[in-house]
């Protein structure tokens, strides 16, 4: 799946990943690849990324929203 993590000043992140781990504003959650349509809040905390080179990257954030619709997922997130 593609993903994308935007900021209010840079593009944090662009490419495929396997698996994103995310800190929704009701609990942490992930998607994998084909997961159902979703629209989410997201509290402070880490975006944990495993690309498809099983790389793991991670990002803190201050809140935010993602959408993930046909396999991309699209995440506006603020920096901690």
């Amino acid at each position: 799946m593609l993903i994308e993590i935007i900021s209010p000043d840079k593009k944090l992140f662009a490419g495929e990943a396997k698996v994103v781990q995310l800190p929704g504003s009701n609990g942490s959650f992930e998607l994998l690849s084909n997961h159902a349509p979703i629209v989410s809040t997201l509290s402070r905390g880490k975006i944990r990324i495993v690309t498809e080179a099983n790389k793991e990257l991670s990002f803190d954030i201050g809140g935010g929203v993602l959408e993930m619709n046909d396999n991309k997922v699209i995440i506006l997130a603020e920096t901690a």
